[in-house]
Parts: structure tokens; sequence; C-alpha cells
């Protein structure tokens, strides 16, 4: 990974270099975002890609298939611009009931070749290992991505939500290019050990739910209420006896960017996550084209030192207990 300037950079095995903004995908696919809106989607990557973003991250469990094939569609005629990233190692039933961890090597074997069929391409640039699976032997995972990249189907390998001992494990068999785990202004637990690790190894962080759920959208309010399979209705940080804490640490925040830098929560959201080191890479989650508005406004400005103990302090005003995401796990096989 190397700098080409502060808001771009080059991912390991890579050649195109990136905007440190990507588009996240899982909410076009419908699945647990209260069902797919196609041509939307289209025109929300089609909006994406002329505000900068060249990097695409999606997965075949995002509407069972069907992010990876609206992508696919947006991206015909453009595909040779746009470093896409996708994922395998989850399954599911025939009936989409149930969702597990699956990262035997045939399983991964019939992912890719069902990823380069909905996307329209004949090569993925980052693909990751989308959950560890505590059945399968890492060295299986490893060496069957190893021989994807040896026959030219993927360009880098990347591994989501692995733990440091997952990935220094992984990189005995082939080279780790990036790691995908949950990161926000709530959610901070990969400041433990993962973001150090990165740090080390000079690893991409694509950094999933960075306004986390929509909460650091500066659009939430308290009557706010979630329909059908929303994920968010299972998320605790949305339950009546937290929700309080964090709606009210975001009206602070929301005054603190307008008042400092002239900004919106969701600038100084994004802004944040890239401050904390130079691999980041936000995915920002769009299913309309409006939601692409403001992409701009979290680059080519920077959050000072004091900016950043002044956010810490009104983190740690409002938000006694930080709640985890670990309630997104899905189950092993």
């Amino acid at each position: 990974m190397s700098k080409n300037s502060k808001d771009t950079l080059k991912i390991s095995g890579i050649d195109t270099s990136v905007l440190r903004i990507a588009l996240g995908t899982w909410a076009i696919g419908g699945w647990q975002w209260g069902g797919p809106d196609d041509g939307n989607a289209i025109k929300t990557i089609h909006k994406a890609i002329d505000n900068g973003i060249n990097l695409i991250d999606t997965a075949p469990i995002y509407g069972f298939g069907h992010s990876e094939e609206i992508v696919g569609q947006a991206l015909k005629g453009k595909r040779e611009k746009i470093v896409i990233a996708t994922k395998a190692a989850l399954n599911w039933t025939d009936d989409k009931e149930k969702i597990f961890r699956d990262a035997r090597p045939e399983r991964i074997r019939k992912e890719i070749e069902d990823s380069l069929r909905r996307l329209k391409t004949d090569y993925i640039d980052l693909y990751q290992i989308h959950w560890p699976d505590d059945k399968t032997s890492i060295e299986e995972t490893a060496m069957e991505l190893e021989k994807l990249r040896q026959e030219g189907k993927i360009k880098a390998v990347g591994v989501s939500n692995f733990s440091v001992e997952q990935m220094k494990s992984i990189q005995h068999f082939t080279q780790l290019s990036a790691i995908q785990p949950p990161y926000n202004l709530f959610e901070r637990e990969i400041e433990n050990d993962v973001l150090p690790y990165a740090k080390e190894h000079s690893l991409a962080v694509l950094c999933y739910g960075p306004l986390c759920r929509g909460l650091l959208s500066g659009k939430m309010t308290k009557d706010r209420v979630f329909q059908g399979d929303d994920l968010r209705k299972t998320d605790p940080k949305f339950s009546t006896s937290v929700f309080d804490n964090y709606l009210a640490a975001t009206e602070e925040l929301t005054q603190f960017a307008k008042d400092t830098h002239n900004k919106t929560l969701l600038a100084l959201a994004v802004r944040w996550v890239l401050d904390q080191y130079q691999g980041n890479i936000p995915l920002w989650g769009a299913r309309k084209p409006e939601q692409i508005e403001g992409i701009r406004d979290a680059l080519g400005w920077s959050l000072s030192a004091n900016d950043l103990k002044t956010i810490d302090e009104i983190l740690a005003k409002h938000i006694k207990n930080p709640i985890s995401p670990e309630f997104m796990a899905p189950p092993n096989r």
C-alpha cells in the first residue's frame, strides 16, 4: 500500500489507486433494508462514480446475489475504471431462512464463479472472506484463495471480521492486502488490536458502518420507526434504553461539526474515520442517488488533535457503556 495523496490510496496487489471513500452496496441488495429498488440503485452507483468513487464493495449475501447483479449492470462499459471488492464464505439454505459461515474450498470455488457471472467480469480486484469459519481450517481457505490469485481470477486477498490471530494465520499461506471491520465513532473495538496490526502491516482497512447504520447521518430522530426486516430492529443501540444517549451524542457532535468546521455530522463522522489511519477507507452505504450528496464534504480537510480530543469528551459524556456490533455476526456452520 502506498500513498498518492491524503485522500487516495493504493491497495497492495491492485494497480488502480482508489479514492479513500468507497461505495458500500449492502442496502442495494434489498435484504434487511426493506427490499430492492433497482432503478435507484443503478443511478446511485453512477452518481457515486461521477463523484470520484472508484471502489465498490459488495457481497453475495447482499440480497442473495442481487447486489452483485445490480453492480454488474451498472458497471457495463465502466469496468476497467472501477475496483470491485466482493466476498465469499457465507452460505444459506434454499429457503434463505438460515445463513451460516462456510469457507470450504469447494464453496469458495463455487462462489467465485457465481460472483464473476453476476458482476459480468472475468476477475475480482479484492476478494474477501466475509466471516471466519471455525469448521474449516484457515490453511484450506487461504490455499484456495491463493490458487484463485495465481489463476488471475482475483488480484488481492482480503478478510472481514477477522481477529489479529486469524489474520496472522492466513498470512502464512497467502498475501493479505486488506481487512474489513466495523468502525465508526461509536464502534471502536478495532483500536485495541486490529487497527494497530493493520498499520504495522500496511493493510488497507475497509471500514464498514462508518455512519453506524444511520445514527451518524444527522437525520436520525427519536420517533424513527424501523419496519419489516430492517437490521436496526435487532441492533441494541436503537433500543429505547440507550437510543436517547446515542442521539444526545449526535446532537452535540452535530453542533461541534457546524461550529468548528462548518460541516455536517455526516462529513465529520466520515472524516474522523479517514483521520485515524491513512489506510482507512470508509464504506459509504447508499441506495438512492441523493444519499451520495456530501461525499466531497468529507474530503480535503482534517481534524486537529484538539478536535479529536473534544470528540472523545463528547462521546464519554453521553455514552458510558458503548455497545459493540456483535449482534451482526452470523452463526457457524
